[in-house]
């Protein structure tokens, strides 16, 4: 079958999954002890950029292939341009952060915060890219062109499918043209929007590697979500022409880019720990001793696992272990994700706690300033300990991910799914007059 049917049945799961998504949601809002409902506010940005970040690499990664003249995912294809639509919801939900960036309704960012960077060298330093109006515009202006790069070569290939011959390669050689233009657009955009949507969290903290690091992780999870997306389908009597090679494919770049992944994760780390800087250490010394279990459980999911399971080359050509594989990495993915935000999101949490505890404290400040000199040792005491014990303590939806975050993930997951599956039943699965559709068919793995 080449024409998906999007069943009611599918609709009523991922419907009932969508629900209990924007519930979690909903209960991290209300049942939220850091201030400004920093629960809340960094869930709905951690899951918006992940699943926004799949649409992107889908694009990325078929404008690479278009390009560098593949033909072996071409029967798959229309599965990564239905995850390239996602990134219209994707900016919706960006322009929702965005919007809580100029109302106040969340304080994400530190450097936000006019009066933080008034006091904060280092903010006020980087405040000609860290402001609201390049947050806004850069993602406005960019998310957009990724948009409509996406949109033109959807219609390009569906256009495609209404030729009368197979060797007329006219709107394939347009497909070409608008794949290579946009390769750099994408690989630097990309870059500039990952550093004010995620590594900014941590406004003192600074990578070079970053951008490679956070684009491969998003690329692995997408890798694994296509694997399970195209099972799913060949499951249903879909993508008939989809076998074990393709499957094989699949498996080697999910194996080979979590070794990337390692090595992007073991470069920024023994670089930055091997310079000592503190400002850069700063940023692997609070996940190490404050959030030891995601530091370390990170690295043991997205590296240790796949590459134990896919190091053998016939476990890439067995379904069951190919879904087994999948669904652990792309969970630890999101888990990346997670380490990359929650961290700062709770310090700039505390930081305010913190201010709005100074601020009544300062107006009881002359009526206790004798009582305050004279029990000086004792408060600096108290304030020694409580900092000592401060990494032991646990934070609901910060230091691990709690039901609520696993519920809000499943919920941008089964929406993500819903908006794919329409994309998918909208045209063809086999793109019919594609040049390089006799290639993907006898494609064959030596």
């Amino acid at each position: 079958m080449n024409q998906f049917t999007f069943e009611s049945k599918q609709k009523t799961i991922l419907l009932a999954f969508m629900g209990l998504g924007a519930l979690c949601l909903a209960l991290s809002f209300f049942m939220d002890a850091q201030p400004a409902h920093a629960r809340f506010w960094s869930n709905f940005l951690h899951n918006t950029v992940f699943f926004t970040g799949i649409a992107f690499v889908s694009l990325f990664v078929m404008t690479a292939f278009i390009t560098a003249y593949a033909g072996w995912y071409v029967l798959f294809k229309r599965v990564w341009e239905a995850y390239a639509a996602f990134l219209i919801p994707g900016l919706v939900m960006l322009g929702v952060v965005i919007l809580g960036l100029w109302t106040g309704w969340h304080h994400l960012y530190h450097w936000a915060d006019p009066a933080e960077v008034a006091k904060d060298p280092i903010l006020e330093h980087k405040s000609s890219f860290l402001n609201k109006n390049w947050y806004t515009l850069g993602t406005l202006i960019i998310v957009g062109a990724w948009i409509f790069f996406q949109r033109r070569l959807r219609s390009l290939s569906l256009a495609e499918d209404k030729l009368d011959s197979t060797g007329d390669f006219s709107l394939h050689r347009k497909m070409k043209v608008v794949a290579a233009a946009f390769l750099p657009i994408g690989a630097f955009t990309s870059a500039a929007m990952i550093w004010q949507w995620v590594m900014s969290v941590d406004a003192h903290w600074y990578s070079t590697l970053f951008a490679w690091y956070s684009t491969a992780s998003w690329f692995v999870a997408c890798l694994a979500l296509t694997i399970l997306t195209v099972v799913w389908l060949k499951s249903k009597g879909y993508l008939e022409q989809v076998s074990s090679e393709h499957l094989h494919d699949l498996g080697k770049y999910l194996f080979a880019f979590s070794i990337f992944w390692t090595y992007l994760w073991f470069s920024q780390f023994m670089l930055i720990w091997y310079a000592n800087v503190g400002e850069e250490t700063v940023y692997f010394n609070t996940r190490r001793h404050e959030f030891p279990v995601m530091f370390y459980g990170n690295l043991f999911i997205n590296f240790l696992v796949p590459f134990f399971i896919l190091m053998r080359n016939d476990t890439k050509r067995k379904y069951g272990t190919m879904v087994f594989t999948s669904l652990i990495v792309f969970f630890g993915h999101w888990w990346d994700y997670f380490l990359m935000i929650k961290p700062g999101v709770l310090e700039t949490a505390s930081h305010l706690g913190h201010g709005e505890d100074h601020g009544e404290a300062a107006g009881h400040g002359a009526e206790h300033l004798s009582e305050a000199a004279s029990h000086g040792a004792d408060h600096a005491g108290d304030v020694a300990h409580a900092a000592a014990t401060h990494a032991s303590d646990f934070v609901s939806g910060f230091t691990l991910p709690g039901l609520l975050e696993i519920g809000t993930m499943l919920g941008f997951l089964a929406f993500f799914l819903f908006f794919t599956l329409r994309q998918l039943e909208k045209a063809s699965l086999l793109p019919k007059n594609d040049p390089y559709l006799e290639e993907s068919k006898h494609h064959h793995v030596m």
